[in-house]
């Protein structure tokens, strides 16, 4: 098994007439995920060259078509957010969003208007999901991937990408791979995603890879404590050396109020008994001894 996508995963592609929306449908296609229709306003009953996808005016025409159960998102950040709540207005289960730039008002409009709702939402600003051999929604290198029962659950696309090859030298391979994102507002946090992982019994465990900036690495420390834990989780924390009120790649990546810190996040994480990584290439030693 694995979680959120796989084989019977039937994917929208809004924005599929843009240069990065044909480009990554292309490579999602040729990774085998089942891509079944594209979305771009006004272009409805055209075809993208090379690709035998139907596109559609409105997201509810495609899903009624096509069957549709998830949709990525590759529009500019100016429409993003009414293109997730399009999505979510046509009855699709997961929506996956690649763009970056979108403004936190409008998620956290998103957000409000959504809380509550039967609907996953991956991102903004983030690679999207795979489970290896399966499908594959969004932009990450799907080669460097492998087959297997370790989920890595993200908030940073390189960093997951380095990671994922690591696991992947040393022989360990992959339930599925999720990028959260790395704005401020983001529809699905590590206890949102944890819980899914600790549901799917070919996920023996997972490799949390957190930040600076919030708390959701906290928060996931806490919930992984709450009650006894069928996984096991390892963790690597990025910005060790950031300076206090310096936000670092990410809109979410800031310590502010002297809160957020790696080394708090990391002291908090070991004191909930998971191992942390001071390195991503001690990562796959870490989850071949973390016993079971």
């Amino acid at each position: 098994m694995s979680i959120l996508v796989d084989s019977r995963t039937r994917l929208i592609v809004q924005g599929i007439t843009g240069r990065d929306g044909s480009f990554h449908a292309r490579q999602m296609i040729d990774y085998g995920t089942n891509v079944v229709a594209g979305v771009t306003p006004g272009k409805g009953g055209t075809r993208v060259d090379g690709l035998d996808v139907p596109v559609f005016d409105t997201v509810r025409e495609a899903v009624e078509a096509a069957q549709a159960n998830a949709s990525v998102i590759y529009v500019p950040a100016s429409a993003s957010a009414d293109a997730i709540l399009e999505s979510a207005d046509a009855g699709v289960q997961l929506v996956i969003c690649i763009t970056e730039g979108i403004p936190v008002n409008d998620m956290l409009r998103v957000h409000h208007l959504l809380a509550g709702g039967n609907i996953t939402i991956v991102g903004p600003n983030c690679p999207g999901v795979i489970s290896p051999g399966k499908c594959k929604v969004g932009i990450m290198p799907g080669f460097i991937h492998k087959p297997g029962r370790v989920g890595v659950v993200s908030r940073s696309g390189t960093l997951t990408y380095e990671i994922v090859y690591a696991l992947t030298q040393a022989g360990i391979g992959q339930s599925t791979c999720v990028g959260v994102g790395g704005d401020p507002v983001i529809g699905s946090k590590f206890t949102d995603l944890l819980p899914k992982f600790e549901a799917d019994p070919d996920t023996d465990a997972v490799v949390l890879v957190g930040e600076i900036g919030g708390a959701d690495e906290e928060e996931a420390a806490a919930w992984y404590t709450r009650s006894p834990r069928r996984i096991r989780i390892v963790a690597f924390i990025a910005g060790v050396s950031a300076p206090p009120g310096k936000r670092m790649g990410h809109a979410g990546a800031i310590i502010s109020g002297g809160k957020g810190t790696a080394k708090d996040k990391i002291e908090t994480l070991m004191n909930h008994g998971i191992p942390v990584a001071s390195d991503t290439s001690q990562i796959p030693d870490l989850v071949k001894k973390v016993p079971g």
